[in-house]
C-alpha cells in the first residue's frame, strides 16, 4: 500500500463559529416572513404604499436610446432630437432605457418602441411602456431623476 498525501485537518476556533442559536433564529425569521407574506396573499390583502392616483395633465410619446456608459438620446414621435445627453447628464435616462430593453426582451416585443412620459395633477411623473405594460413612478427615484424627465416633457 502506498501512503497518499492528505491535507492536514483544520479546525475552526470556537470564537469564529456562528452560534447554533443564531442560525436557528435566522431560519425562524425567514420562516416567519414567509408565513406573513403568504397569509397576505392568500387573504387577498390589498397592496399599500402605492403612488396616489391622479389625472394626467400632460403626456408625450418619446423614443429613448442609450448605452452602458450612461449616454442617452431622446427623440420625439416624429424623430426630431429632443436631447443628446452625455454620460454625466443622462445616467438615469439611460438606466430607464436599459430597464425597457430588459422588459421588452422578456416580453419578446420590438426593442425600439416609444414610451409615454406623463405628468399628473399631483406633480408626479410616470414613464409607461405601451408594448409591455411596464410603468414606473419617477418620484420613487428622487427629485433629481424625476427632474431629468420633467425637462424632456417641457422641451
Amino acid at each position: 500500500m502506498s501512503d497518499t498525501a492528505r491535507p492536514p485537518r483544520t479546525y475552526t476556533p470556537e470564537e469564529q463559529i456562528v452560534p447554533l442559536m443564531m442560525v436557528r433564529a435566522m431560519f425562524g425569521l425567514v420562516l416567519l416572513v414567509l408565513v406573513i407574506v403568504s397569509a397576505a396573499v392568500w387573504t387577498g390583502r390589498p397592496t399599500t404604499s402605492t403612488p396616489p392616483e391622479s389625472a394626467v395633465t400632460h403626456s408625450r410619446m418619446l423614443y429613448l436610446g442609450g448605452d452602458m456608459s450612461g449616454a442617452a438620446t431622446v427623440r420625439a414621435e416624429d424623430g426630431t432630437l429632443i436631447a443628446d445627453l452625455s454620460p454625466e447628464e443622462g445616467g438615469f435616462v439611460s438606466g430607464v432605457w436599459r430597464v425597457l430593453q430588459r422588459e421588452r426582451t422578456k416580453h419578446r416585443v420590438a426593442l425600439d418602441g416609444p414610451v409615454e412620459l406623463m405628468r399628473h395633477e399631483n406633480g408626479r411623473f410616470t414613464v409607461s411602456d405601451p408594448s409591455t405594460g411596464w410603468r414606473a413612478d419617477l418620484m420613487g427615484f428622487g427629485r433629481d431623476n424625476a427632474r431629468a424627465f420633467a425637462k424632456l416633457l417641457a422641451e
